[in-house]
């Protein structure tokens, strides 16, 4: 029994050596193990401290440093405690050593005692590359290495306390980790300052496009009065041309009328009193004909001097084209059906003017005493028809249009051959047949654009 328990008691002490590192079995063995317990937990706090110190990376690389040289000292109970940078490395880490001198930070070269001056040209040197000394008196130096390449190092001034291995090691670890948090604080700033400038450039690009946004509105603003101003120039061409063949044409015809009229009652009356009563009869035209070129004259200058038409979409300005013709017998009706659709400028003052030129040779030629201006807008197309109840003959028509596109000396039905021309320009056609209300239907047909948008 004595003899296994001495092998237990050995076995036991062994076991206590391998967990504590004592290999004594004196009866110093519980003081120094008690002294081991008491390194141990010593140990602990300082790897507690090193993670409080490692956490601070997010703060900024200055306040990392600070954190790291704090712990250090606090460990060794150094009153003065380095760390320092090499040369070439960490090239953006900022600042490049810190002192912690009693308590006091020193970033100051200028202000460094000439023993931490000497230790700061040997971290800057990297001289473990070659070999580095565990200590001198009264110091103990720790590299700081990352991915095994050395980037600086801690140098602590304990003093008379004694420094073991496990300190050492705690300062190594320390070390380490320091490099590597320093290193990831600046990539997280580096991020942090990253992520600021690409939110400037998005402020910048979110403001160039509200800028942007603001010329586009300004330029469609610009093209809507070009288009107001192309429509009210469409409409004063279409008065003065109107009222140039009133003027060249219709009040001639009145006048020559008038006149001829006056010739036949001055012949009349020398002819014996049946043929005075036949020139009394005729005294009332005199007075119809003067009439009339007063009320052509007023009709000229009004078409001339009309007030300025207020713009707006092509139904509209179709609506206020028909009131021009309004003078005479004609009444005009102007329908509209499906959605508008707007099309390029020059393509509406086409399709304005080619009504306007059809509600003329209605008012010249047809007899008529009603016309129905019928606008369609489809999918694909726009249909425009142009209807009256006259007299017109549209085989009779299209015969003379294919004529005036061949030869057309005389000038005759020019306008109509004029509104062929146009139709052929926008990409469109131009029909001629017998319309329901027994005169004729002119029917132009043009594609809409593939991007049209719809008017709300």
């Amino acid at each position: 029994m004595s003899g296994g328990a001495a092998a237990s008691g050995g076995d036991f002490g062994d076991d206590l050596g391998v967990l504590t590192g004592l290999r004594s079995g004196k009866r110093s063995f519980y003081p120094e193990y008690v002294r081991s317990a008491e390194r141990l937990e010593h140990a602990v706090q300082a790897l507690d401290r090193i993670s409080r110190a490692l956490v601070r990376t997010v703060e900024g690389p200055r306040t990392l440093v600070e954190a790291v040289v704090r712990a250090a000292a606090e460990h060794l109970q150094a009153d003065r405690l380095l760390l320092g940078i090499a040369d070439g490395a960490l090239r953006a880490a900022r600042p490049r050593f810190l002192l912690l001198d009693r308590g006091e930070l020193v970033d100051d070269e200028a202000d460094l005692p000439s023993e931490v001056r000497v230790q700061l040209d040997v971290i800057r040197s990297r001289p473990w590359e070659v070999e580095l000394e565990p200590g001198g008196p009264g110091w103990v130096r720790a590299p700081m290495t990352l991915d095994d390449e050395p980037v600086g190092g801690l140098v602590g001034w304990p003093g008379d306390v004694p420094v073991a291995d496990t300190d050492l090691a705690i300062l190594r670890v320390l070390a380490n980790q320091a490099a590597v948090a320093v290193h990831n604080s600046f990539l997280f700033h580096a991020a942090a300052q990253l992520r600021g400038r690409t939110e400037q450039l998005s402020e910048a690009a979110a403001q160039q496009a509200r800028d942007l946004a603001a010329r586009n509105a300004e330029l469609q603003e610009t093209q809507r009065r070009l288009v107001e101003a192309m429509q009210r120039q469409a409409l004063d061409d279409e008065r003065h041309r109107i009222a140039r063949e009133l003027h060249d044409t219709v009040t001639q015809y009145v006048l020559s009328a008038g006149m001829t009229v006056e010739v036949c009652r001055g012949e009349l009356a020398e002819m014996g009193p049946d043929a005075e009563r036949v020139a009394e009869k005729l005294a009332p035209a005199k007075g119809f004909t003067q009439q009339a070129v007063e009320r052509l004259r007023a009709a000229i200058y009004a078409l001339h001097h009309g007030a300025e038409e207020p713009p707006g979409s092509l139904p509209v300005l179709l609506k206020q084209l028909s009131t021009v013709h309004l003078s005479s017998e004609l009444k005009v009706e102007v329908r509209v059906a499906g959605s508008p659709a707007p099309l390029p400028p020059e393509d509406e003052s086409s399709i304005l003017r080619l009504t306007g030129e059809a509600l003329f040779n209605i008012v010249s030629h047809a007899e008529a005493t009603r016309a129905v201006v019928h606008l369609v807008y489809q999918p694909d197309q726009l249909r425009l028809t142009v209807s009256d109840d006259g007299t017109g003959d549209p085989a009779r028509l299209r015969r003379s249009l294919k004529l005036s596109e061949a030869t057309d000396l005389a000038g005759r039905h020019r306008g109509l051959a004029n509104m062929a021309v146009r139709a052929t320009e926008l990409g469109g056609t131009l029909g001629i047949r017998r319309s329901r209300m027994g005169g004729i239907a002119l029917q132009l047909r043009v594609p809409l654009p593939p991007d049209a948008e719809v008017v709300p």
